[in-house]
Formats: structure tokens, C-alpha cells, sequence
């Protein structure tokens, strides 16, 4: 699929390079939640440049790696094709672990693509993503987004509206409990009651909500933003009454929530990104509580907006006031405790 989708924003390095900054705080542990690893035409992000974006002056300890169709396998049956994106991911962390690229844990944990409208027959692939991880699988993310707008449709994922709540994936969902899996949900917020109501049948699956519980601000929806605002917060506040899910802070450089940074003749500055934020994020954590909730960078595709070290740097601006502890939940605990990895921090 070409980046210059309604969801990807080109990466233009000389534009980046233009708002440079010196990281705030630089001693704070963090652990990045989520990223991708791929190599499509015309676009490589692979682990020198994920290495090049953490050495921003941050202290970042480790990485979770979530699935976006990268490395999957060529031949075989197709439901198993994905287990080649674990397989690629383990072969990263591997490569990290042996010390030579510093002290950073990229893929320390993973987290994969299975097919759960499979049923029980989905079962297989899990325990051959488990056997792939090296002890690092992590979960699964099936991507839910739908919008009746063609145009916000991702064309890679095809789901349907129902999809969360069909006897198939439910199937295949309740699979992830009895090996310990969890799940990575990217969905748009008009689709939150949906989650809600699968976190409510399943709650002993842990959860994560992946960017701030995918915001939306172009197409039909450009210009609503205070409505949007609205009914997401209602959807977010009977959310957090699930114990099972935490949300994921971050991914609002998408072109999806429709903020604009790219169209500016420079970057914006973490003050900027932390002001645009600030209305997505603080009710988050109010509602939520930091022991529920963690920054993520969505890198690589975020960097069509903003540089990754700006990218924490408003990160650490919005938690300024933060207690210690509740900076820790924020930047690395919650991250941690979610995907289970050991001695990051």
C-alpha cells in the first residue's frame, strides 16, 4: 500500500531536521510501546533507523513491536503467513540482546496479527507465534477500524462493523485467554461501546486501546471536532469502568485525527504537540489512571509529523506535573506490567 494514504503521512527528513531538540528530562526511563518494523517500497524502517530515532537523547530501556504486515511468509498456508512478522521481530530482539547496539531492548516485546474470525482453528497459529516469539510473543492486534466513509478505511483491513461481536472472532478471541495472550485494539472511538462490550465478556483478556482510542477529524468529520470530542469522552468514561483495559497515549500524528503538523513550514515544537494533545490525553488519565495508561510513539508512522525525540519531549510537557511514581506508570511501568517484560526499568 502507497504511504500517501489517508493514514500516512510522508517522512520528509530535511523538514524534521528543522526542529531539533534537546530531550527534556533525559534520566526518565521509558518504555516505547508501540512501533513498527517494515520494509515497503519506497519506505524502510528497520532497526538502524528505529536505533537512529531513539538515540534523540531519551533514556528509552526497551520497545514493544506491533504488528503491520511486515515479513510475512511466502509460502504456506495463509492463515500462518503472518507468524513470519513474529519470526522477524524475535530475530531483531535477538540482535539487540546480544549488546552490540547499545543497551536499548527493541522487540522486547511482540505483538502479532492472527486471524481470529478463524474460530478455534485460529488456535495453531497462535501457539505457532508463541513457539516464533523466543519468549517475547506478547498478543495480537486484528485490526477493527470501520467507518462508513470508504475514504477512512484502511484497504489492507477489511473488517466488518460487527466484527468484535460475531461468534467467529469471539471464537477466536477467547483463545487468547487460555494462552495468556492479550490484545492490542486499534479501532476509530465511534467504535469504543463495541470494545467495551467484548472487554465485559472477556475480562479476563487484557486489553490495550491503541491512540488515545483512534480520534477522527478528516473526511466527514473535519471541522466537528468539539462533537467528535464529546461523544468520544462519554464512550472513554464507560471504558474505564473495564479494569481489563489501558489505553495507549500517542498516534495523533496519523493523519486520521486531522491536527495539520505536516502542513507547517517546520515541525512543531513539543509545546505545540503537548497543547494539541492535552484534550485527548489529561481526560484519558483522569479517567484511566496512570497505572492504566502509557505514552507510545506509533513510530515510523507518526514521523510524517513530528520528530521522535519532540514526540516525548511533549509527552514528558503534558506529565510535568506528574508525581514521580505516576510519571513511572505513564513512561514505562504500565508499558511493562501490559506486556509482561522483565528488567527493562
Amino acid at each position: 500500500m502507497s504511504r500517501n494514504t489517508q493514514h500516512y503521512i510522508p517522512v520528509r527528513a530535511d523538514w524534521l531536521a528543522l526542529g531539533r531538540e534537546e530531550a527534556l528530562d533525559p534520566a526518565q526511563p521509558i518504555v516505547d510501546p508501540h512501533h513498527h518494523l517494515w520494509d515497503r517500497p519506497g519506505w524502510r524502517y528497520l532497526l538502524d533507523d528505529i536505533l537512529a530515532d531513539i538515540r534523540s537523547g531519551h533514556d528509552v530501556r526497551a520497545t514493544v513491536m506491533v504488528q503491520a504486515r511486515a515479513m510475512h511468509r511466502a509460502e504456506g498456508p495463509e492463515a500462518m503467513k503472518p507468524v513470519g512478522e513474529t519470526e522477524f521481530a524475535n530475530g531483531v530482539a535477538a540482535m539487540c540482546a546480544s549488546g552490540i547496539y547499545g543497551d536499548v531492548r527493541v522487540c522486547a516485546g511482540i505483538v502479532g496479527f492472527a486471524d481470529l474470525t478463524l474460530g478455534d482453528a485460529v488456535r495453531p497459529v497462535l501457539d505457532a507465534h508463541v513457539a516464533a516469539g523466543g519468549g517475547r510473543f506478547r498478543g495480537i492486534r486484528h485490526i477493527a477500524t470501520w467507518d462508513p466513509d470508504p475514504a477512512l478505511l484502511n484497504p489492507a483491513y477489511t473488517p466488518a462493523e460487527d466484527m468484535m461481536a460475531s461468534d467467529a472472532f469471539r471464537a477466536g478471541f477467547a483463545q487468547l485467554a487460555a494462552l495468556g495472550l492479550g490484545f492490542d485494539a486499534w479501532i476509530y472511538f465511534h467504535q469504543i461501546p463495541r470494545l467495551a462490550a467484548l472487554a465485559r465478556a472477556f475480562p479476563q483478556v487484557p486489553i490495550v486501546l491503541d491512540h488515545c482510542g483512534g480520534i477522527l477529524g478528516i473526511g466527514r468529520y473535519e471541522g466537528r471536532r468539539d462533537a467528535v470530542h464529546a461523544e468520544w469522552l462519554g464512550h472513554m468514561r464507560d471504558l474505564a469502568t473495564c479494569p481489563n483495559v489501558m489505553v495507549k497515549l500517542g498516534g495523533l500524528g496519523m493523519r486520521l485525527p486531522g491536527f495539520g503538523f505536516e502542513d507547517g513550514p517546520r515541525p512543531p515544537d513539543s509545546a505545540t504537540l503537548a497543547s494539541a494533545w492535552k484534550p485527548w490525553m489529561e481526560p484519558v488519565i483522569e479517567l484511566f489512571g496512570t497505572g492504566r495508561c502509557m505514552f507510545e510513539s506509533n513510530f515510523p508512522v507518526d514521523k510524517g509529523s513530528y520528530g521522535y525525540g519532540e514526540g516525548w519531549n511533549a509527552f514528558k510537557r503534558l506529565a510535568a506535573d506528574a508525581s514521580t511514581a505516576e510519571k513511572a506508570d505513564l513512561f514505562w511501568r504500565s508499558a511493562t506490567n501490559f506486556y509482561r517484560l522483565p528488567g527493562v526499568a
